[in-house]
Order: C-alpha cells, then structure tokens, then sequence
C-alpha cells in the first residue's frame, strides 16, 4: 500500500460530487495521518530481537490499553527511539506541515463532538488541510521509507525490517512487553492538564 493508494479513497470522496466533501475528505486525511506515524512507531518497536509474532497481541494492547497517547505522543515515542526525529525525516517544510497537522487533529476534534470550530472552516479550508496533511505523509513516507524500509502504509507494521539489525542504532534498548508500557508511560503519555475552555465561536460557513 503506497501514499497515493491510501489517498485514493480521499480522492474518491473529493471526486464525489457530496456536498459534505470537504469535511469527509478532511476528517479521512487526518485519520491516515494519525494511523500513519502510529504504524511507523509500532514498526520500531517491534524491531528488537525480544519481539516476535507472539508478542503483537501483547504490544498492541499495551498501545492500545494507554488512552493518554495521542498524535504527539506517538511523535515524542518515534523521536525518543529513533536517532532521527520526524522533523528531520519530514525536512525543510516540517515546522508548517506539522503545525497545520495539529490544527487539523484540534478541528477534527471539534467537529467528531459537534463542537463549533473557530475560525470557522469554509470548504475550501479544509482541502487546503488535506493538501497540507498529505504532503506531510508523502514527505515522512518517502524518507522512512529510505531510512528503515517501510512507509507507515504498508499493510502489517509489526515485521522484521529488511535491515539488519537497526535496533542497535536506537536510542533506548527494550527487552520485554513491560518495558514498552513503562516506555509508553514516561515517554508518550500525555500529562493530565486541565484543557482551557476555548472561547465560543462564530457559526460555521457550508463545508
């Protein structure tokens, strides 16, 4: 599965003709990226000589099970493992893309709880989102792909790269499915901030 085949059913969805196109197209491209650096992540963590296909049930419960990580948190996980961080990886457009990722991530938020979103999203802004997060994804793909031999795409994360031995590049070393869940608690878990009640905002336009 490539960049261009995960963002076909984006495509599919903005060649619709619906007149929630915007909003679909939008809310599926954020989700790709999500799943995105989540996969990458995952694909990391099983590159130590302690995992196997035994243990995947294992490790993705304990991802699964810790529901204070989010799109950062993934993003600190992959950083503090990988000798290379996303930024560097994602290169000169990183900063931007990243901050308009994160604006998406908070929109979407907003609108899956039927929250109003400030400023208010014409449809245009969203396919300017969508166009943003998907240069995002192409550029971390393309030089993960180069770097440890998958995309985040590719259907199966938990597998052996084709690299030998890259585990002993990374900056931690993991022996057991407890160290991944202390990993995901020290490095990857969001803090329990009280959230500041944003300020209420104008109706929306049609998106």
């Amino acid at each position: 599965m490539s960049v261009a085949e995960e963002f076909a059913t984006v495509d599919a969805v903005l060649a619709s003709g619906a007149e929630t196109r915007g909003v679909d197209a939008f809310a599926l491209a954020v989700i790709k990226a999500e799943r995105q650096i989540r996969k990458l992540f995952t694909h990391l963590i099983f590159q130590y000589p302690a995992f196997s296909s035994g243990d995947v049930r294992a490790l993705r419960e304990s991802l699964a099970e810790n529901r204070g990580v989010y799109f950062e948190g993934l993003l600190a996980g992959f950083d503090a493992l990988y000798p290379r961080s996303v930024r560097e990886l994602v290169g000169p457009e990183h900063q931007r893309l990243e901050d308009r990722l994160k604006e998406a991530i908070d929109h979407r938020n907003k609108i899956f709880h039927g929250q109003l979103t400030k400023p208010s999203l014409s449809r245009e802004d969203l396919l300017a989102y969508v166009a943003d997060i998907r240069a995002w994804c192409c550029a971390l793909a393309d030089s993960a792909l180069a770097e440890i031999g998958y995309d985040g795409f590719a259907r199966n994360s938990f597998r052996k790269s084709a690299i030998p031995d890259i585990w002993k590049s990374f900056r931690m070393q993991l022996s057991s499915v407890e160290d991944y869940a202390k990993f995901i608690r020290e490095h990857m878990q969001r803090s329990n901030k009280p959230l500041q009640r944003a300020a209420p905002s104008q109706p929306e336009r049609r998106r």
